[in-house]
């Protein structure tokens, strides 16, 4: 039985819980999809064929353009097996569609794998898109922050390998 959140305890009855308004600028690209039920991120498509060489990128566009409501984000992620199996990433991860944005999204993908070229043809899945609820803040200025336990402690400060 499905709460009012949309959630199941069956996974194949996965429920959709916000609207989203999608125009798709190419009638040959398969719109955003999930790949299996539950999944997080909606898998886009290239619209366009490329090649990248070893360390090389490209702003590869989707075929997709979104309306989200305000006060949701879309952060565009790699795709895990494509990371792995190929050493595709996107370079400014996650990107970040806001509400307000109504053109095409592209994805900027960098080939860091330092030896082999990857071809990425039209139609493949390249990202993936999560869509999450975001707050937005209000910055109050003080003289003094409060204490916390880490302070400003940052940057590896936290240590968690051992440099040989």
């Amino acid at each position: 039985m499905s709460g009012s959140d949309g959630i199941s305890g069956d996974a194949s009855v996965w429920e959709p819980t916000l609207e989203v308004q999608l125009k798709m600028l190419d009638d040959g690209i398969e719109p955003p999809s999930y790949a299996h039920p539950g999944d997080a991120g909606a898998d886009l498509r290239a619209r366009v064929d490329v090649t990248l060489a070893p360390g090389e990128r490209a702003l590869v566009p989707t075929g997709v353009s979104i309306a989200l409501p305000f006060g949701f984000v879309a952060l565009i992620h790699p795709r895990s097996g494509l990371a792995t199996k190929h050493g595709l990433t996107v370079v400014n991860a996650p990107g970040t569609v806001d509400a307000g944005y109504r053109g095409e999204l592209a994805v900027t993908l960098l080939n860091t794998d330092a030896a082999h070229t990857l071809t990425l043809r039209r139609g493949d899945r390249i990202a993936q898109m999560v869509i999450q609820r975001v707050e937005h803040a209000r910055f109050v200025p003080v003289e003094e922050l409060s204490e916390s336990v880490r302070g400003s402690g940052g940057f590896g400060s936290t240590g968690g390998f051992t440099a040989q």
